[in-house]
């Protein structure tokens, strides 16, 4: 990072109980650990590692005895905000960095307690009469939090593409590019915003709209301080060198990687019986559960060869969507939760179209009482009765009935926001059992359930099928297991075919993949920065600040680097053969010419009519024209003129 180069600390948070409970010898304390997996992990849920990226030069004006040092931050003075319960190590470094009046990263995992942070930083803008932005990736988890924030604080406000309410609170609640949007504006409420906490920041590396993250940041005015909020991410100290690089103030880092409920992973093989645990509840991996996975597929396919014409079970894909006659895996898996009381539980898809035709297959189960059918009913004629007339008999809304009643439901990006806040709604109160979702619910929505499942590992990025990285299935798997009221979480994974035990190794036990910027300049950018005063920002400098060209200068001198090692190899190398070399090249290029000229003559019409038998496959050039593939229906002999 050349002169502005940040220097890191490192230490690991204090255990605030070791005052209090003298340490057993070393023998005694590994020798309980390993007897009683719950001391391991209530050791787990002491521990947080604590970073800080500071400027060269930089001076901390604080007492160290009210806040610490920069290398261990400790508050000891009135809190802005009290809780009920004990903070965690991870919250109270936090905290203690927020009383710095310093940004913070905290990365920790679905369910560990981030909101009390973000809640704390509220509580101080609150305090000291400023104000404060909570930005968020999705409206749906806009909409919550407002809601949220509302019952804890006093003046709250929502900003979101479909709603406003209170754009002069003293809290405002938005989308991300909203803020962007206000930047570019120059608005005056920015002038007197303290702390933007940017919720769900790995959402950054989104190919789509993570230049939205990176552009607010690079717009903030330096005065204001910044709380990220993220999934456990690999290079947390590398985003945080940035934040200090970019607006010349400490950025610190808290991580943990405790989860409050630890979870329990499965896999079912579509097609067959039987849950496989594959990763326990202390994340050991069961190699000989996986051994008698691939048994039960190797069965399937012994049986599937000796079968005529197929089945309903020859193909996963089939027996997977299943229909309403119950005999679905989605159908018993999905009875078998309810039955051993596993409920509620969040079925994830990758399609919308799959989300609901799973819903529909349920038809014949029902998870609700008579009570909670009424109280649905009510909920559900009092959220449409905003709408018009005409809108209430949309199918869109005329289907959720029913499903709902039933204890199910479907959230996506698809459904009317009327019908996916009513769906949250429900899903918290315990109302909905079931619910049919796309991956976005899993960003950030605080609605845990006690099982998730995958129908499918494998998704469609938009360029290939691949699987799913550790970081989604991360996301994703962390909806499961409730804080305080789940023992432990279930996770069930649904396969069509063999997978590699290194494959579903990465996917469950993996490191969470680096946050690695998507940035790209477009014209909305440069739009924005035209209509600027001249001067005050360019596209260069856009660039230049960008995450993704920091990235790039940091990993320059070991490309450098590399480039110099092949060049002293190069020059190792025996020379001694490049005419024979030369020559074989040479030989290469002849070859191609003249099977260029065989197949030009293979195909001529006269000869061709040879090969254009119905059902063929056909790759079509006119010229220069490449018309692609096709299918030969028929042929027929075009009429000479005489």
């Amino acid at each position: 990072m050349g002169e502005e180069a940040e220097n890191t600390s490192k230490r690991k948070a204090p255990d605030s109980s070791a005052v209090e409970e003298p340490s057993p010898p070393a023998s005694t304390a590994q020798s309980q650990a390993e007897a009683d997996p719950a001391a391991k992990r209530r050791s787990l849920a002491r521990s947080c590692v604590h970073e800080v990226a500071v400027p060269n030069g930089y001076a901390a004006a604080k007492d160290e005895a009210v806040h610490g040092t920069l290398a261990s931050p400790e508050f000891n003075g009135e809190m802005a905000k009290q809780y009920p319960f004990k903070l965690d190590p991870f919250q109270s470094v936090s905290i203690a960095c927020l009383e710095r009046n310093e940004s913070v990263l905290v990365s920790a995992h679905t369910s560990a307690g981030k909101t009390v942070v973000a809640e704390y930083a509220i509580a101080m803008a609150f305090r000291d009469k400023q104000r404060v932005i909570y930005t968020s990736p999705l409206k749906a988890l806009s909409n919550q939090k407002y809601r949220e924030l509302s019952q804890e604080f006093t003046d709250v406000g929502l900003m979101t593409g479909d709603v406003t309410l209170q754009p002069n609170a003293t809290c405002l609640v938005m989308t991300t590019e909203i803020l962007r949007a206000m930047l570019y504006r120059g608005s005056e409420v920015i002038k007197e915003v303290a702390w933007v906490i940017f919720d769900e920041i790995h959402y950054m590396k989104d190919r789509e709209r993570g230049v939205v993250w990176e552009e607010s940041i690079i717009f903030l005015p330096p005065a204001i301080k910044m709380v990220f909020l993220s999934a456990t991410m690999s290079n947390a100290t590398e985003f945080a060198e940035w934040i200090c690089s970019l607006h010349k103030q400490p950025c610190h880092v808290v991580y943990t990687d405790f989860r409050p409920t630890p979870l329990q992973h499965y896999v079912f093989p579509i097609g067959g019986s039987g849950l496989y645990l594959v990763v326990d509840e202390n994340g050991q991996f069961r190699e000989d559960n996986f051994g008698k996975l691939q048994d039960s597929f190797s069965k399937q396919n012994n049986q599937l060869d000796g079968r005529k014409g197929g089945g309903p079970k020859a193909s996963g894909r089939i027996a997977k969507g299943g229909s309403a006659s119950g005999n679905s895996d989605i159908y018993r898996i999905v009875k078998m939760i309810m039955e051993r009381k596993f409920q509620p539980v969040i079925i994830f898809s990758f399609s919308r179209r799959e989300c609901e035709h799973h819903a529909m297959s349920m038809s014949k189960l029902d998870f609700n009482t008579e009570d909670e059918k009424e109280c649905i009913e009510q909920v559900f004629r009092n959220a449409i009765s905003c709408l018009v007339e005409e809108d209430r008999s949309l199918p869109a809304i005329e289907l959720m009935l029913p499903l709902l009643k039933r204890g199910i439901a479907v959230h996506h990006s698809g459904l009317l926001p009327i019908i996916k806040e009513l769906v949250e709604l429900l899903f918290q109160e315990g109302l909905v059992k079931a619910l049919f979702a796309t991956e976005t619910f899993a960003m950030g929505l605080n609605m845990p359930a006690k099982t998730v499942v995958f129908t499918s590992v494998k998704k469609w990025d938009g360029d290939t099928n691949r699987y799913i990285g550790s970081g989604e299935y991360i996301q994703m798997s962390g909806r499961a297991g409730r804080r305080g009221k789940d023992e432990r979480g279930i996770c069930v994974i649904m396969i069509d075919e063999k997978m590699e035990m290194s494959v579903i190794k990465d996917m469950v036990l993996g490191k969470p993949a680096p946050l690695v910027s998507t940035f790209r300049l477009s014209y909305y950018t440069i739009l924005n920065l035209l209509s600027r005063v001249e001067g005050q920002f360019t596209a260069e400098h856009v660039i230049r600040n960008s995450f993704h060209q920091f990235q790039y200068e940091k990993a320059l001198p070991e490309i450098v680097q590399k480039i110099t090692r092949l060049e002293n190899e190069a020059t190792l190398l025996d020379s001694s053969g490049e005419t024979d070399l030369a020559e074989y090249h040479k030989l290469g290029l002849d070859i191609s010419e003249l099977e260029k000229k065989i197949m030009s003559e293979m195909i001529r019409p006269e000869r061709a009519l040879l090969y254009l038998v119905p059902g063929r496959l056909v790759k079509v050039r006119d010229g220069s024209t490449d018309w692609g593939w096709g299918v030969v229906e028929s042929r027929c002999r075009s009429r000479r003129g005489g």
